[in-house]
């Protein structure tokens, strides 16, 4: 999905259809795909029409264990497969002054989930990063190979010592939207994870409650510094 103003831009990219709503305004041209490749063909074909920048914007997991559903991440730097991409150090710090709670430290991203807490706290003692999610590292590729100013900012959805169970790791649909009879179909054949799901749509709220109000706090092109 694409959306946004003809006007030179922003890109905000995101693999979940509700992130591309909240982040959609003026200067902010939307990209959204819950698939890795299709993504990345997406921002780049938007990064050669009209962008001034490229950020990653939306859910992400905890890995530090003093994050908690609905905090924020502003990420100084995304690492992935050994990968490190540091961001737009004025876009990163116009951020942070908009978003006064935000977390500042690095991301790490890939095309899967990190689901279990051992998982996640061997990852954050390996890299350092407070977060996870599955698509700063395709956005901050294309702004390297562009040459293009990049940042991320990310809310907390499910924290580092959360388990997700299988309903909630069913793959969204290319557009971003929730597969629902595939997680009725998990629900059928695993019952039992019922609660840990409630558990995980109550954190979702909340983060999504968040990404809304930081959204306001953002304004014009999210922060862009010197937009045009």
């Amino acid at each position: 999905m694409i959306a946004g103003p003809a006007a030179p831009c922003v890109i905000a990219v995101g693999g979940v259809w509700f992130e591309a709503r909240i982040a959609a305004g003026p200067g902010v041209v939307v990209v959204c795909s819950s698939e890795p490749r299709r993504l990345g063909e997406l921002i780049a074909d938007q990064v050669k029409e009209r962008a001034h920048g490229i950020i990653s914007f939306g859910i992400a997991g905890g890995l530090s264990p003093a994050l908690s559903p609905g905090d924020w991440v502003v990420a100084n730097a995304v690492i992935a497969d050994g990968w490190h991409f540091v961001t737009d150090p004025a876009w990163s710090r116009r951020l942070a002054a908009a978003l006064p709670a935000a977390q500042l430290g690095a991301i790490t991203a890939g095309d899967l989930p990190v689901t279990t807490p051992p998982d996640k706290a061997d990852l954050h003692a390996r890299t350092g990063a407070l977060a996870a999610d599955t698509e700063s590292h395709v956005a901050a590729s294309v702004a390297a190979d562009h040459r293009c100013p990049f940042a991320a900012c990310r809310v907390i959805c499910d924290p580092a010592a959360h388990l997700l169970p299988p309903a909630a790791l069913v793959r969204l649909r290319p557009d971003g939207r929730p597969n629902v009879p595939a997680i009725l179909w998990s629900l059928m054949r695993q019952p039992g994870q019922l609660a840990s799901l409630v558990r995980v749509a109550n954190d979702a709220r909340r983060a999504r409650a968040s990404l809304f109000r930081g959204r306001r706090q953002l304004g014009e092109a999210l922060s862009f510094p010197n937009f045009v």
